[in-house]
């Protein structure tokens, strides 16, 4: 049975009570000076009720503060992953035979600054040469993801133009609380075992960049484990798949073949055909059909279908729908294990 804390006005009550019990004829008014050091001595005591509350849930992980969060974690080797930065490619323009060195500093039109991360030589007509450096994003965070998005040189070298483009992927923003909580209890619940897939899981979630995984013991025969890691906003880089092969490479068992994997891409174009129902219109139900749809492509992981009879029970439950049928696709999307089912195009027509 919990323990109902008293409130301010319970404790003052019960010491008043307490003086009538020991003095019939005691004053107990609002202007008296009972009621007044009842007063001070019940705010007290609430102040210390509340203190002890606060103490009693630093006790259990998922209901502490931050900051004992971190202590909680920290017992268990268990710290914040940072955030990391987008990488992807520059492509320049300018004359042959001109060098873009390594640092070289470029600004997309939002004044998001980013550097290329190797040195450079362009190749090819006279003044239309062209070279490709890897570039990285200064400071880290999440970005949205760009194609050949113009940006500008801060200060271009010599025989290059000052325009470029970018080529983006990758960045993840600091680990939420959330997700360091969850790591936490996945730890307490799956303990450290010698390389079972609940351990290749958790070694693939402590490397920045890295929301989830998926493991498939003995994909490739006996003694390989495949690990295809998802982060934050999709895809993660090559770089955060490389720092998480390195990261399992340190902590698997000898013996033990694990690849890591960054899932490829299965979009899913879908065709819906809507009955709508009262002032809805097949574009006023575009915005909250792509919504509901988004919501069951989130819960997949790699290698898991997408249901259609959900999407379907997710549609009808809109608002404006009287009725919905699946065009296309016409079976529930099965893909591999190292796909991942993503949304594509959406078509809406009239049922």
């Amino acid at each position: 049975m919990p323990y109902n804390i008293p409130s301010f006005d319970e404790i003052r009550q019960r010491q008043l009570r307490d003086a009538r019990n020991l003095d019939a004829t005691a004053h107990t008014e609002t202007d008296s000076d009972l009621y007044i050091r009842a007063s001070a001595t019940a705010s007290a005591s609430e102040g210390l009720y509340a203190y002890q509350a606060w103490q009693a849930r630093q006790l259990i992980p998922d209901t502490a503060d931050p900051e004992y969060l971190e202590q909680h974690c920290a017992l268990r080797g268990i710290t914040h992953k940072p955030a990391t930065r987008a990488t992807g490619t520059l492509i320049f323009t300018g004359r042959a035979g001109a060098v873009v060195p390594a640092g070289v500093q470029v600004k997309d039109a939002d004044e998001v600054a980013f550097r290329s991360t190797e040195a450079a030589t362009l190749t090819g007509d006279d003044n239309a040469a062209t070279a490709v450096a890897a570039c990285e994003a200064i400071q880290a965070g999440a970005l949205p993801n760009r194609d050949a998005a113009p940006v500008t040189l801060i200060a271009a070298p010599p025989g290059v133009q000052s325009r470029a483009l970018l080529t983006l992927e990758g960045g993840t923003n600091p680990e939420t609380d959330a997700d360091l909580l969850s790591r936490l209890l996945d730890y307490m619940r799956n303990p450290p075992s010698g390389g079972t897939k609940a351990d290749y899981r958790r070694w693939a979630r402590e490397v920045p960049g890295v929301t989830d995984a998926q493991v498939y013991p003995l994909r490739q025969g006996p003694g390989t484990v495949d690990v295809v890691i998802t982060g934050a906003d999709g895809i993660p880089g090559a770089d955060v798949v490389q720092a998480c092969q390195a990261h399992i490479d340190t902590e698997r068992p000898l013996g033990a073949h694990a690849t890591v994997y960054a899932p490829v891409l299965l979009s899913v174009d879908m065709t819906l055909a809507l009955r709508v129902s009262g002032t809805a219109t097949l574009q006023s139900l575009r915005g909250p059909v792509a919504d509901a749809l988004l919501a069951q492509f989130s819960a997949l992981r790699p290698g898991d279908p997408l249901i259609l009879a959900r999407c379907i029970a997710a549609v009808s439950g809109l608002e404006g729908v009287a009725d919905v049928a699946i065009r296309d696709p016409t079976a529930n999307p099965s893909p591999t294990a190292l796909q991942w089912c993503r949304p594509g195009e959406l078509t809406l027509e009239a049922l």
